[in-house]
């Protein structure tokens, strides 16, 4: 590597820190394209991409507990159900063409935004339904949930699991980007001991761009509290909003490759 790639791996480490702590994703959807630009392949990338998450969200997760916003038993719940089904949904993807799986995450993403923007006018006019379900049940179906979509759509959780908490839990949206940053933690190391098994992780652009994050991750924590839930809010939906975006993109060039073999 030159000094000019480290230079920008720990500025791309560094920004998907301040993400995974403002928002409770894992930072891959920045860091996987990062890396495959670099020249690494695609499962290089994921790859080390889970070594630079495990890094961010531990160091952002241990900073959320020390500040005491953060339940660990919220995070065991959520988390381990999610690594249980995320192999059940990584096995069904490779049923389905790229092209359909990428699209449908991005509509999911879409619907994600106008459900969390449905129910925060519920709560404003006080017709929130009845939880249909016990909170020892809502988040292990949530934590389930979140681990099969990602599985199924071969992205961190985060993404899925602050709106999921939002909706079946009724969680504000700070706590909710909080756990999921915890739950990261649990499925960063399951997918870091798989990958770490097949010799797919790239250990020094991993630990470059994991200690960036963790710069990252502790500015964004320390002001996270800080924030009004109306701008995270915002926030997080404006990136659901782009991500889908980009995830559509994504779907309709793996289309036209595809179409092109055909062709």
């Amino acid at each position: 590597m030159t000094t000019v790639d480290i230079v920008l791996l720990a500025l791309g480490g560094i920004f998907s820190g301040v993400l995974a702590g403002f928002l409770g994703i894992g930072g891959g959807v920045v860091l996987v394209p990062m890396l495959v630009t670099f020249g690494y392949t695609p499962v290089q990338s994921v790859a080390t991409s889970s070594l630079a998450i495990l890094v961010t969200s531990t160091a952002g997760s241990f900073q959320n507990w020390r500040m005491g916003f953060l339940s660990w038993r919220r995070v065991i719940f959520l988390g381990f159900p999610a690594v249980l089904t995320a192999q059940v949904g990584a096995f069904l993807a490779s049923r389905f063409a790229p092209y359909l799986l990428l699209a449908a995450f991005g509509v999911l993403l879409l619907v994600n935004i106008y459900l969390v923007e449905l129910r925060k006018r519920l709560i404003s006019r006080g017709t929130v339904p009845e939880k249909m379900m016990t909170p020892l049940m809502a988040r292990l179906v949530t934590g389930g949930t979140a681990g099969f979509l990602a599985g199924l759509f071969g992205v961190g959780g985060g993404v899925i699991m602050v709106p999921l908490q939002i909706l079946l839990l009724g969680e504000p949206i700070k706590t909710a980007i909080q756990t999921s940053l915890g739950v990261i933690v649990i499925t960063a190391i399951s997918s870091c001991v798989g990958h770490a098994a097949a010799g797919n992780i790239l250990i020094a652009p991993g630990l470059i761009l994991g200690f960036g994050g963790l710069v990252g991750v502790q500015f964004s924590t320390r002001f996270l509290p800080k924030l009004p839930d109306k701008l995270v809010s915002m926030l997080f939906r404006s990136m659901l909003a782009l991500l889908s975006i980009y995830i559509f993109v994504q779907a309709w060039q793996n289309y036209q490759v595809g179409a092109s073999v055909l062709g």
